[in-house]
């Protein structure tokens, strides 16, 4: 399981370092794709393959699921996570997520994500606002 946030940077190369904690659980070899809220969205091999087949499952239905399927699996790209512990973002997914420099890498469970910070601080806030909203939302419907 993937928790926590971290601060990095990315290079003058398009790498960027993972966290040391999240490394094992990764593994050598990651895919990264478009996520939502225009961050990204990096997966385990295995994981990934999972994640892929349920969103393929909408791929020929409706608009939403098209449009989903086209997000996440036409932009995914495979990486090598190298010694250093770093990967290559192609600069299609950087542009996407608008990744600056400094960035940050939260672990949400089964993926990590990466965020340019200045967004995440931005999100962060206003999920800290709603906070008690959602969790209401979520408590009516029966999900707390």
């Amino acid at each position: 399981m993937f928790i926590g946030e971290y601060r990095h940077t990315f290079d003058t190369k398009n790498r960027i370092s993972l966290p040391a904690k999240f490394r094992k659980e990764l593994g050598r070899s990651v895919i990264v794709t478009r996520g939502l809220d225009h961050c990204l969205f990096v997966y385990p091999k295995n994981t990934w393959k999972d994640e892929a087949a349920k969103i393929a499952r909408h791929s020929t239905g409706g608009s939403a699921g098209r449009g989903l399927a086209r997000l996440m699996l036409a932009g995914a790209s495979e990486a090598e996570v190298d010694t250093a512990g770093r990967i290559l973002v192609p600069d299609y997914l950087r542009s996407f997520a608008t990744l600056a420099e400094k960035s940050v890498i939260a672990g949400v469970n089964d993926r990590v994500e990466i965020w340019d910070e200045k967004a995440w601080k931005k999100y962060t806030a206003s999920i800290e606002r709603d906070a008690d909203a959602f969790a209401e939302k979520l408590g009516d419907a029966g999900s707390l």
